[in-house]
């Protein structure tokens, strides 16, 4: 088993919340065997001296979408008719280059919540995730979600997000449209059959979208509690697209595990994600940054309206103690630009190392591998970032990456120099 020794300045300790000096990490295969050891081992077949670094646990992103956006299009939006214009094979190149620049960004975990296409039922973030666990590809661990769960006209509907005409572009629940409790449940099971590691619904409208408006609740209480008894069961977890409170509240009472963008919560559903533990993925960077004069007037006016107020509801729920994971919504967000979100969530009220913690312990809770990433410690799995500086000092060093490991092999730099991006 091949055993490498890292050596640099400093290193991160984020479940202590501070960093340390200075830091050798020894690896055995993909593994962290040590921590500053008094002796290294005499047996390191490579020995990398990374200089006045700091080392961190690989970051990750709990919502982005590696099938759409990045080249080929505007910086940070997808084409508005790549729903209908970009065929399976296409679209999973595209998110391979997309998956490539995840990586060098030093994202080595990601959630991909993927839109509905036309794909003839086919899962292509399992693929893309399959293709990387096997060798193919370089690019971050995926856990994949499939297809979203949503209703006839809902958010997320290619139907109304692309406003189609009724019969060009027929759907089905194997990719994703699903009415009624009995279909919800099968939808669920069909994305869980397929490779899914997650569930998506779209739980209340859109900004993005034309049909809905984004306080609007989609599913009632009863599909809702239907979703998340079914992939509960199947053993994972539901992520939610809400914006409305009601929307929210619906999905905390059915037992939903996590909250995507939560923009308009009320204080007391605030308070209501802190009493039952539910996780909320804010992506709140992409409120400042998202090309809005690159949309629709009229979903321009509807970002105008909801984006301040998802700014100022997010230093409540950091307040009140919420779990807030990562999560850029990514291509929102251009591909390889996703610590920004850090810097949005320590201007929100984060200090950088609880930005940093929420890119690494709380993301791994939040897809349950707290016990194997998050942390640099023995026996978790080697994904392992450096930058120059003190992140916890200023956390916008975490958008200059010079190093990355990801499950003990090295993607970027090493001795003698950094590789280029």
């Amino acid at each position: 088993m091949t055993v490498t020794v890292l050596r640099a300045a400093r290193w991160a300790d984020v479940e202590a919340g501070v960093v340390r000096s200075p830091a050798v990490l020894v690896i055995e295969g993909n593994r962290i065997t040590a921590v500053n050891p008094a002796v290294e081992p005499a047996e390191a077949a490579q020995v990398h001296d990374l200089g006045d670094v700091t080392l961190l646990p690989g970051l990750m992103d709990m919502e982005l979408n590696l099938l759409i956006g990045g080249p080929g299009g505007p910086e940070g939006l997808p084409s508005p008719m790549h729903g209908v214009q970009d065929d399976p094979a296409y679209r999973t190149l595209r998110g391979a280059v997309n998956a490539r620049t995840t990586l060098d960004a030093g994202f080595t975990t990601v959630r991909n919540l993927g839109l509905m296409v036309k794909t003839g039922g086919y899962l292509l973030d399992v693929a893309l995730m399959r293709a990387i666990d096997q060798g193919w590809h370089v690019g971050p661990r995926i856990f994949p979600a499939g297809h979203a769960v949503t209703p006839y006209g809902g958010h997320l509907d290619p139907t109304v997000f692309q406003r189609l005409a009724p019969g060009i572009m027929p759907l089905s629940v194997a990719e994703g449209i699903a009415n009624g409790i009995d279909e919800v449940r099968a939808c669920v099971r069909y994305q869980v059959r397929h490779g899914a590691k997650l569930i998506k619904v779209s739980a209340s409208g859109g900004v993005m979208s034309h049909s809905t408006a984004p306080g609007a609740q989609q599913y009632s209480d009863d599909e809702f509690a239907a979703i998340a008894d079914e992939a509960h069961r199947a053993g994972v977890r539901v992520a939610a697209h809400a914006v409305g409170d009601s929307a929210i509240r619906a999905c905390i009472r059915a037992g939903i595990d996590c909250i995507e963008h939560g923009f308009l919560a009320s204080d007391d559903t605030i308070q209501m994600m802190v009493d039952h533990g539910t996780f909320l993925v804010s992506t709140t960077y992409l409120t400042e940054a998202m090309a809005v004069d690159r949309i629709a007037p009229e979903l321009r006016r509807k970002a105008e309206d909801v984006f301040p107020r998802a700014q100022a509801m997010l230093p409540k729920a950091i307040a009140a103690g919420v779990r807030i994971a990562c999560g850029t919504d990514a291509p929102a967000v251009p591909h390889g630009q996703n610590a920004k979100e850090l810097i949005a969530l320590v201007s929100r009220g984060m200090t950088p190392m609880e930005a940093i913690r929420a890119a690494t312990v709380t993301s791994a809770d939040l897809i349950d591998v707290a016990d194997e990433l998050g942390r640099l410690a023995p026996g978790f799995l080697a994904d392992v970032i450096a930058v120059p500086g003190d992140p916890s000092a200023d956390v916008a060093a975490l958008l200059d990456v010079r190093f990355v490991m990801k499950d003990g092999v090295i993607h970027r730099g090493g001795t003698g120099g950094f590789a280029g991006g």
